[in-house]
């Protein structure tokens, strides 16, 4: 048996040309018996408007295992972005899921004693987009799902990594104010 995975964290960003195309989870998991295990029974109970909580599904009726529950990061309140988040999006997701269990990122045999928090950024610029290709935000956000899963259960980046790096690495949306392109 794996050792306990109390709490872990990660991030990344996957994106392909157009803007649209951005994914970029941050996750949290850990055991169902611990804080992650609260937490997601406190997310599915306490739903908000806008922000609504969901399982990652293959489709309707398949759950993924481990259980992993969605969170937006932009309020939902058109239904075509609904539709996209709650179809694509969400198919991704438990894909990507699964592609980290594939790879033994996450152990097989602790998928029914893990769990998973997603927070979702998905472009609102899919609403207006003419060229919005379903495909490719497929794929950027199944592979950053499983990315970001990668990175936590990792812990990475390393610390070591990140002070021999802090002086140079800008922040992309400082970086742009900087450059007054915001």
């Amino acid at each position: 048996m794996a050792d306990r995975i109390i709490l872990r964290t990660g991030e990344a960003l996957v994106e392909d040309e157009a803007g649209w195309s951005a994914a970029e989870p941050e996750v949290v998991i850990g055991e169902l018996d611990g804080p992650v295990g609260a937490a997601i029974a406190q997310l599915m109970g306490d739903q908000t408007r806008g922000h609504s909580r969901v399982f990652a599904l293959l489709n309707c009726d398949v759950q993924v295992r481990p259980v992993t529950v969605m969170v937006s990061k932009v309020t939902v309140n058109r239904e075509k972005y609904t539709n996209i988040l709650m179809g694509t999006v969400q198919a991704a997701v438990a894909n990507g899921v699964l592609d980290a269990v594939r790879a033994g990122v996450i152990p097989r045999e602790k998928v029914n004693d893990l769990g998973i928090i997603i927070s979702i950024w998905l472009d609102p610029a899919v609403l207006t987009a003419e060229d919005v290709n379903y495909e490719i935000l497929f794929r950027t956000h199944r592979e950053a799902t499983a990315k970001a899963i990668g990175k936590a259960l990792r812990n990475e980046p390393s610390i070591d990594w990140l002070l021999e790096n802090q002086d140079q690495i800008v922040h992309c949306f400082h970086q742009m104010a900087l450059d007054g392109q915001i």
